[in-house]
C-alpha cells in the first residue's frame, strides 16, 4: 500500500506511539472506532441444533469481550461511534437455514465488509460444499475472512432407543432389508457419513434429509427412522437419558462418562470417524484491524475455564486457531472432503 501513496500519507501510522491498540490506529486516521451496532452472527442452519447452541455461546462471550480494546480503553476498531462501551456491544444470532447451509452462508459472503456480519458454522459449508455442491454461489475459501475455529465434535451414530443393540446387528439388517436413515441435509456431513457406511457395508437404505438436526433428532427418538449420524452435542444428553441407543462415536477412545458405548474403530467402522470442526468467518476484504480484533477476543474467550467447561457440557472440544492458522486448516479441510466425496459420489446443486 505505501509503495502506491506518497510517502507523507504513511507518516502518520509511522509516528504513532508503539504500544497504541491498531484499532485506535485506525480512529486516528479519521474513522470512529467498532462496533456501533449489533454485531450479527449468521448461522446457516435452524435453530435447535449443535451449530445454534455452540453460537450462542460465542456470542455472549464475544459480546463481553468486544466492549473494550487490549488495556481497557473503550471502543476500538474502525466503523463504529467514538467512545463505545462493553455495556453498548450486542452481538446477535440470526439462523438463516436452506439449501444445505448455501443460503445462509451466501449472505455473509455477499454481506458489506465491515465487521457488522459474521458466518458461525461448519466444515459443511467452508470445505464439503466446496467438493460436492455444483455451481456453489460462494467460494469457500475466496470469499470469505477466517477469524478462528472454534472447537470439534465428534459424530455419532443413534437409533431409537428399542433398535439395534450394536452396528453389526444394524449392518445386518441393512443387508437383509431396506433401512432409512435421517440427516441434517442433503449433502451433509451427516448424509455423507451415513452413506460412506451405507456404501461400504452394502446396505439396503434410504436417505431421509432434514433441515437441519433438531428434527431429525426428533425422528430418530420416535422411530420415524431407522438411524442417524449427528453430532454428538445434538444426541448426547438423549443417550445419556436412554431415549437413544448410541451404536458407535468419533473419539480415539470411549467417553469416561458412557464407557458402554464403543469408537467406531471399536464397532469395526473406523473410516466413520470424521469429527466435524466449527469456525467464525467474515466477508473477504474486511478490514484486517476488525478480524484481527475479533480472532484476538475469539480466542481469549476459548482460552476461559469458563467457556471451556461450558463447551464441553455441550459435547464440543475447544479447539481455537488464530486467523491465519484457521485459513491454513480449512484449505486442508477442503482436499480432505473431495476424498470423501468421491468415495461416496454424492453431489448436490447449488
Amino acid at each position: 500500500m505505501i509503495a502506491r501513496r506518497p510517502l507523507l500519507a504513511a507518516l502518520p501510522a509511522l509516528l504513532l506511539p508503539a504500544g497504541r491498540p491498531r484499532a485506535q490506529e485506525a480512529g486516528a486516521a479519521g474513522h470512529s472506532p467498532w462496533p456501533s451496532r449489533p454485531v450479527r452472527i449468521v448461522v446457516p442452519y435452524p435453530p435447535g441444533g449443535s451449530t445454534d447452541v455452540l453460537a450462542r455461546t460465542v456470542a455472549q462471550r464475544l459480546q463481553e469481550g468486544l466492549g473494550s480494546v487490549p488495556g481497557g480503553a473503550p471502543g476500538g476498531v474502525p466503523g463504529g461511534s467514538p467512545g463505545g462501551s462493553p455495556a453498548g456491544v450486542s452481538v446477535i444470532v440470526d439462523n438463516r437455514p436452506g439449501g444445505a447451509s448455501v443460503v445462509g452462508t451466501q449472505a455473509v459472503a455477499t454481506a458489506a465488509p465491515d465487521g457488522y456480519t459474521l458466518c458461525l458454522s461448519t466444515n459443511q459449508t467452508h470445505a464439503a460444499n466446496a467438493a460436492m455442491v455444483r455451481d456453489l454461489p460462494y467460494r469457500p475459501v475466496e470469499d470469505f475472512a477466517p477469524i478462528g475455529r472454534i472447537a470439534t465434535v465428534h459424530h455419532a451414530l443413534v437409533v431409537p432407543a428399542n433398535g439395534p443393540a450394536t452396528l453389526a446387528e444394524l449392518v445386518a439388517r441393512g443387508r437383509a432389508g431396506r433401512l432409512t436413515y435421517a440427516s441434517s441435509g442433503a449433502g451433509s456431513a451427516s448424509h455423507v457419513i451415513a452413506e460412506s457406511l451405507v456404501k461400504r457395508e452394502g446396505l439396503q437404505a434410504t436417505h431421509i434429509p432434514y433441515r437441519g438436526g433438531a428434527q431429525a433428532t426428533t425422528d430418530t427418538v420416535s422411530g420415524v427412522v431407522d438411524f442417524f449420524v449427528s453430532t454428538w452435542p445434538q444426541v448426547a444428553g438423549l443417550v445419556r437419558e436412554g431415549r437413544l441407543r448410541c451404536l458407535g462415536l468419533g473419539a480415539p477412545a470411549r467417553l469416561p462418562e458412557l464407557p458402554a458405548v464403543p469408537t467406531f474403530a471399536e464397532a469395526g467402522a473406523p473410516y466413520m470417524a470424521v469429527d466435524a470442526w466449527f469456525g467464525l468467518w467474515a466477508p473477504a476484504r474486511t478490514p484486517a484491524a476488525i478480524v484481527d480484533r475479533l480472532g484476538a477476543a475469539l480466542g481469549d474467550a476459548l482460552r476461559e475455564p469458563e467457556t471451556v467447561s461450558r463447551l464441553a457440557a455441550a459435547g464440543f472440544l475447544a479447539a481455537p486457531l488464530p486467523p491465519a492458522e484457521f485459513g491454513a486448516f480449512q484449505r486442508a479441510e477442503v482436499e480432505r472432503w473431495r476424498a470423501l466425496v468421491r468415495l461416496t459420489g454424492i453431489t448436490i446443486e447449488g
